[in-house]
């Protein structure tokens, strides 16, 4: 979720402002809502039958997985992956379930609002080297969460992530410092994150790394006194933490498995957020195409048309596909941040990994402000695509890349049946 200038320069990883703009492209819209028919002829001699609709039962799951939704979820705003976080008091069982928070494979590390935990449930506040409470300013694209560092014990499915760094959101914690609240727009309520909270299980187990430890970077992490809060190196154990290497068992990767959607769009959408690659019966990876990625950034190569984009991701955070091309044209104002093609387009990229491997993709684009008008009551929206403010360097495969396959992210330095980490595979 840091944008281009982050410590990890893992490029732009557009959550909020794909979001916040995609709430704005699609307002308005008004509710859809399916209407039933009847039939106006009957059989006098037909008896009369009671017909009782019985919802599908829910897969019943692994241990080592949480059902994941594509939902409207806080605010409306589609092509979001959501589950249902548990927070619990360190080596209690005093805890607090969260739900709608959203999964994000192009970040690291779990990040709640304080507004989602009761005043009595009192986390264990993480220290700096010095012995300080340690403070935490996320970057965004377009804005900043601020708030403290502190220790859970998290549950997602059956896994627990013991003693997990995570933030805190709270706008109300200490003083924010001017380099943090000077980035742009204040992400601190889950309205304005369009969230309860995010679960960042990228390819990377803590969300700043080896910069956070040699120097104190700006505008990242901070040592409190009071309510006056100074940026600080920290050590990597002490950053916010990716909680899957913190798992016992299936601590390596995850994968996001999700159907195909319909090209017209969904109301919404289930699937499965599975732990762990290649250590159960329902992880294996199969004859999955591994992308190999920089051990820095976390970037790969695409090529659509003979243009290259060099700093390349795959986010389930980002709601829609994003680059620069001259091959769509751009919507007209108030949408001039989509592109509308004049019909649906199918086009077809070149994913090139870090280890040398190549993967066809293809994929559609549909027309923004037919979007707009026509989307009714659906969150789930696959065709959305546009160039929103991304570098002409920067390709994000989005959530639209998710639907109808089973993604992986496989965690810097963790032994997988595919080699180490960090890599993708679909």
């Amino acid at each position: 979720m840091r944008d281009s200038d982050s410590p990890r320069g893992s490029g732009p990883l557009l959550k909020l402002l794909a979001t916040t703009l995609l709430a704005v492209l699609m307002a308005g819209c008004g509710g859809g809502g399916g209407g039933g028919g009847s039939s106006s002829g009957s059989s006098a001699s037909a008896p009369a039958q009671t017909v009782t609709n019985t919802p599908p039962a829910p897969p019943v799951l692994a241990s080592n997985a949480a059902a994941l939704t594509v939902d409207f979820g806080v605010i409306g705003v589609p092509n979001m992956p959501f589950v249902s976080v548990t927070l619990c008091m360190r080596d209690t069982t005093q805890c607090q379930t969260v739900d709608h928070v959203q999964v994000d494979t192009g970040s690291s590390g779990l990040r709640v609002f304080a507004s989602q935990l009761p005043p009595s449930f009192m986390l264990s506040q993480q220290k700096d080297g010095a012995g300080n409470p340690l403070a935490e300013c996320m970057q965004f694209f377009d804005g900043y969460t601020w708030g403290s560092v502190q220790l859970a014990d998290v549950l997602i499915g059956g896994e627990k992530a013991a003693s997990l760094p995570i933030q805190v959101i709270d706008p109300n914690y200490g003083a924010i410092p001017s380099d943090c609240s000077s980035l742009g727009a204040s992400r601190n309520t889950p309205a304005s994150l369009a969230a309860n909270g995010v679960l960042g299980i990228g390819v990377f187990k803590h969300d700043c790394g080896p910069a956070c430890v040699r120097t104190a970077v700006p505008a990242t992490y901070y040592g409190c006194v009071g309510n006056s809060c100074t940026s600080t190196a920290v050590a990597e154990n002490l950053q916010v933490g990716n909680p899957i290497p913190y798992f016992a068992i299936n601590n390596n990767g995850s994968i996001l498995m999700l159907p195909a959607a319909s090209p017209s769009g969904q109301t919404s959408l289930t699937g499965q957020l599975v732990f762990g690659i290649g250590t159960q019966s329902n992880n294996g990876l199969g004859n999955a195409q591994v992308i190999g990625l920089s051990p820095s950034s976390g970037t790969f190569m695409t090529v659509l048309n003979g243009t290259s984009y060099s700093r390349s991701i795959v986010d389930s955070g980002s709601n829609g596909l994003f680059f620069q091309t001259s091959m769509l044209p751009v919507c007209a104002s108030p949408n001039s941040l989509y592109y509308c093609p004049a019909s649906t387009q199918q086009l077809s990229a070149m994913i090139e990994g870090a280890n040398g491997t190549n993967s066809a993709v293809s994929f559609d684009v549909g027309n923004g402000t037919e979007l707009k008008q026509n989307r009714g009551g659906n969150s789930v929206v696959p065709l959305l695509a546009g160039p929103a403010y991304v570098s002409p360097a920067i390709f994000v495969w989005g959530m639209p890349f998710f639907y109808g396959r089973n993604v992986y992210a496989a965690v810097e330095q963790q032994s997988t049946p595919g080699g180490a980490g960090p890599y993708i595979a679909y």
